[in-house]
Parts: C-alpha cells; structure tokens; sequence
C-alpha cells in the first residue's frame, strides 16, 4: 500500500513536471506562430507536401519555444512582479532555472537541426537570428522603451518569410511583402496588448507604450499611422502576381475594418476600446492569410 502511494505520488510529480514544461512552450502563441509560417511556405508552393509542412511547423513550435523559454528566463524577477504572469512556472518555482535552459536548448538545437537538415540552411540562420533578436535583444529592451516593440516586431515578421525560404531556398520581393505585412501589423497589436496591459507592465518596469508611454491621443495616432499602412500593402501580393484579386480586396476590407478600430481608440481613448482593437489585430491577419492561401488555390 505504501508503495503504491509512493508511485502515486511519484506519477504526480512527473505530470506536474511535464505540464510545467508545456507552459513554457507558450503553445498558443507558438501555435499561431507555425499557422503564420505554414501560410509562408504554403503560399510559396505550387503544391503542398503535407509531411513535410508538418515537420516545418513542429520546428516553428520548437524554436518559439526555445525563445520563449530564453525570455522567460531572462524576465523571472519581473515575471513575479505581475499578476498575469506570477503562477508560470519559472516565477511558481515549478521548474528550475536550469531545467528550464535545457529544455530551451533542447527545443532550439533540435528545431535548427529540422530547418537545416529538412529544409536549407537559410531557414535555419533565420530561424536562430530570430531567436536571438526576441530572447535576447527584444526582451531587456522592453524596460527601455518604445523602441523594444520596433525591434520585437522584427522576429515577430519573420515567420511568414521563414516559411516561403524552408519552401523555395530564395530570397526575394514575395517574402519581403510577407514580412512587410506582419511587420506594420506588430504595432497595433503589441500596443493595444500593452495598452490593456499598462498596468500590470507598470509593475515590472516595462515600457511598451509611444508617446511617453501615455494612453492618449498621440499614443492612438501613432497606432493608427502603422495599421494605416497595411492597406497598400495588403495589395502587394496580387501585384507580384502571388494571389488574387479577391484576396487583395479581403485584405482591403479587413485593413479597413481595422483602422475604424483605431479611430474608435482615438475618439474614446479607453480600455475596452484597447481591448476590441487587441482582437481585431486577432481576427485580421489570420483572416488575411487564409484568404491569400485560398485565392492562390
């Protein structure tokens, strides 16, 4: 009977481990990050092999993971300080510092060993200058200032690029378009984020916000300025002759759509308005990308 209560308890802590473990995954934000990079490479093929789209998006798990990881590392201290992030598993104590850095590397090396062996080695120097911008240059300067949303919105970017280079070994106009997408999309998303999240940011120092970090006006039209921006852009793919007019016209309406949000923040400047704009920045640029994928079929 002891024995069997040892197993128990035994048994528990391997899945209290083992869910800690998939926390720091972060697997919903390293989930629409592969959706990003599978629309990359998908787009980029006449045809879709579906085994090795497959590989390609549990690489992209894995190396977000790894980044996550190092950012999670870096900001233990801070992550304690906030209610929305003091129960992770580093903060909680239900993973060590150490353990947690294996696991890391152990993600990292394995997906840069996918990329590289599966797919070419340009996916896999992406991949890692990714990593190293988000974990190590993006996340201490998010206590410096506005400038760190400018350097996350880079990694942010690449994922669409990562996955027409895994598909085709080339560089070029198309998945600079891809980037140039998600990048004018990084703004309002990371700061309607950090507007509803100023407070709890306030607590750890962090600087997320234009303006002075203000929630006010000039914040706003800084917010709409970038989101602005995706509407041309939105066309550019039908221009190269990547997609369809239909799509161009979705990305249009949905590009407008969005920017309504923006001046609905500018004439009420409050948190729930941040909040409707933080899902819109949700629905359009999945919305976007399945109607490129479906306009291209």
């Amino acid at each position: 009977m002891i024995a069997s209560d040892n197993s128990l308890s035994s048994g528990s802590l391997v899945g209290i481990k083992a869910k800690a473990f998939f926390e720091l995954l972060k697997f919903r934000l390293a989930a629409l990050v592969a959706f990003s990079g599978a629309f990359g490479y998908s787009l980029a093929v006449p045809t879709v092999n579906w085994a090795m789209l497959g590989l390609f998006c549990l690489a992209a798990i894995g190396i977000t993971g790894a980044a996550n990881i190092i950012n999670q590392i870096i900001e233990i201290d801070l992550d304690k300080l906030m209610k929305r992030t003091a129960d992770r598993p580093l903060p909680s104590g239900r993973v060590t510092v150490q353990e947690a850095a294996i696991w890391g590397v152990f993600l990292g090396v394995s997906s840069l060993l996918i990329f590289a062996l599966y797919f070419n080695v340009a996916t896999a120097l992406l991949a890692a200058l990714s990593t190293v911008l988000y974990g190590f240059v993006y996340t201490p300067l998010k206590r410096v200032g506005p400038i760190a949303v400018f350097v996350g919105a880079i990694p942010g970017a690449f994922p669409p690029m990562i996955g027409w280079v895994a598909a085709t070994n080339h560089f070029g106009l198309e998945p600079g378009i891809l980037f140039a997408i998600q990048f004018f999309w990084q703004f309002p998303h990371f700061w309607a984020i950090a507007w509803v999240l100023d407070e709890d940011y306030k607590r750890a120092g962090f600087k997320m916000l234009p303006s002075k970090g203000g929630k006010d006006l000039n914040t706003t039209i800084q917010i709409m300025i970038w989101t602005l921006c995706l509407i041309p852009v939105g066309w550019l793919p039908f221009k190269l002759g990547m997609t369809g007019i239909n799509s161009a016209f979705i990305a249009t309406v949905f590009g407008v759509l969005f920017l309504a949000q923006t001046f609905h923040l500018m004439r009420k400047c409050t948190d729930k308005t941040a909040l409707q704009l933080m899902f819109g920045s949700f629905i359009y640029l999945p919305i976007v990308q399945i109607a490129f994928l479906l306009d291209k079929l």
